[in-house]
């Protein structure tokens, strides 16, 4: 008996949790690449040049107390009258970032630079700036901070086309009832209308492709199974149950693979339907 109930194929868990990963990881990366082409590299060259002042103060203390005569006085002075040494190239550095900038108070400190020990300033100050205390081998250039932006642009477009496919799909559905199937594009062809079925990659894939012409139209309609019902028997085998329905139905030609033993390679061949129609 010819089955005439109604079955709806909606998207399946499957591929909504596979479109949600790859919108959030494309998201993920977008936010990142943003963060780092606006802010990240140029705060990071910041402390890469205010970490070789430190360096240059130590050694400038070495050289002028080289006697062991400099004075407390004698170091502020200079220490006041140095400013960092930022490169002339200001688009890779914080946008608000004020120049010149002398050097940190705590390198005026005479007490703190006598023992020489930069590394440890240079910690105490990251910590009360809330600086990351280590720096890069080199500085990031104009080419480099534009690539997180080349990056960015990539990556929000994939998360764009991720969010378009996931909404677009989310709304769609395959089904069959007595008379007709409607595809996920929305288009309904009568059962009288169809005359080739493809069945070689439902079997691996959940993939059909029927080919139909008459008052419907011509054209062909692509069932994805693996999207839409899917095939879990714990809900029922939804897509195979479709497929099931549109064979019942169905009265041209079924293009499937079949093997005669387990040894055999498979190969496309006609069904007894297609071969005695």
């Amino acid at each position: 008996m010819i089955p005439t109930q109604t079955i709806v194929c909606k998207p399946t868990p499957w591929f909504l949790l596979r479109a949600l990963v790859m919108l959030a990881m494309f998201g993920v990366f977008a936010v990142l690449f943003y963060l780092d082409g606006s802010t990240g590299y140029r705060k990071k060259n910041e402390a890469y040049f205010l970490n070789k002042t430190f360096e240059k103060a130590d050694a400038d203390f070495a050289k002028m107390n080289s006697a062991g005569a400099l004075t407390p006085e004698a170091w502020k002075a200079h220490a006041t009258a140095q400013s960092v040494a930022f490169p002339e190239d200001r688009s890779i550095l914080p946008a608000d970032l004020k120049l010149p900038m002398k050097w940190p108070a705590i390198l005026h400190d005479f007490d703190k630079m006598k023992p020489l020990q930069w590394n440890i300033l240079w910690r105490e100050y990251t910590k009360e700036r809330g600086m990351n205390t280590s720096v890069g081998e080199k500085p990031f250039d104009a080419g480099k901070i534009n690539e997180q932006w080349i990056v960015f642009v990539i990556c929000l477009i994939l998360s764009l086309i991720a969010a378009f496919f996931l909404l677009r799909t989310i709304r769609r559905s395959i089904s069959v009832d007595g008379e007709a199937i409607t595809d996920q594009k929305g288009r309904r062809v009568a059962f009288s209308d169809l005359n080739l079925l493809d069945l070689r990659k439902w079997d691996a894939k959940g993939l059909a492709f029927i080919d139909y012409s008459g008052p419907s139209g011509t054209g062909r309609l692509r069932i994805d199974g693996l999207t839409y019902g899917g095939f879990k028997k714990e809900n029922g085998e939804p897509a195979e149950k479709l497929m099931q329905h549109v064979r019942a139905h169905f009265s041209g030609e079924i293009i499937e693979y079949t093997r005669t033993d387990d040894t055999d390679r498979a190969a496309p061949e006609l069904n007894e339907d297609s071969r005695n129609s």
